[in-house]
């Protein structure tokens, strides 16, 4: 089957949680449920996208760098009821010394899709040169078999990955992710 066929038997709605990663941001808001009082521009951009493609954001969180509190949280939306099938992650995903969004997220992958980070990277060359090796960006699947993707903090990052990457292939990615 031609991946076009395979498309065309996708979902035709998603869910989304979207999750900023921002020690700063979360010191001065730390109860935010929503990126408009977090004054977050990465998570209200991810949800604009998200939404103009026809899909639902189901959870937004605002956490520090802390590996336990991104995996508690993660564990948490990946059994909800509400569980979405897929979790954007922005930021921590540099090599700074607090960075830690991917050490607490790829311990939860039963399978790493590498071609994301592969593919996130060749195209931010184009934006931001050679300075694209510093991102870590990644994603996986988990044991209930919900896509994670780990961005970068910036707008231009999330802009760029959600839009040349995860938004054409979510419905491709979470079909095969549940094994349909």
């Amino acid at each position: 089957m031609s991946t076009r066929e395979h498309k065309k038997e996708t979902p035709k709605e998603l869910k989304f949680a979207i999750i900023t990663i921002s020690t700063s941001r979360y010191n001065k808001t730390p109860d935010a449920t929503d990126p408009d009082l977090a004054d977050d521009g990465s998570g209200r951009l991810m949800t604009q996208l998200v939404k103009r493609a026809g899909h639902r954001v189901t959870t937004y969180a605002l956490l520090p760098d802390e590996i336990e509190k991104i995996r508690a949280t993660l564990e948490r939306i990946d059994e909800d009821e509400t569980k979405p099938d897929l979790i954007l992650i922005s930021g921590g995903t540099g090599i700074a010394p607090n960075d830690k969004t991917i050490e607490a997220t790829k311990p939860l992958f039963k399978r790493e899709i590498p071609g994301f980070g592969e593919l996130f990277r060749e195209l931010s060359r184009e934006e931001v040169g050679t300075a694209t090796i510093l991102s870590r960006a990644t994603a996986g699947i988990t044991e209930k078999n919900t896509i994670i993707f780990c961005l970068p903090g910036s707008p231009e990052g999330v802009k760029l990955a959600l839009t040349k990457i995860i938004l054409p292939e979510a419905k491709h990615l979470t079909k095969h992710a549940r094994g349909e």
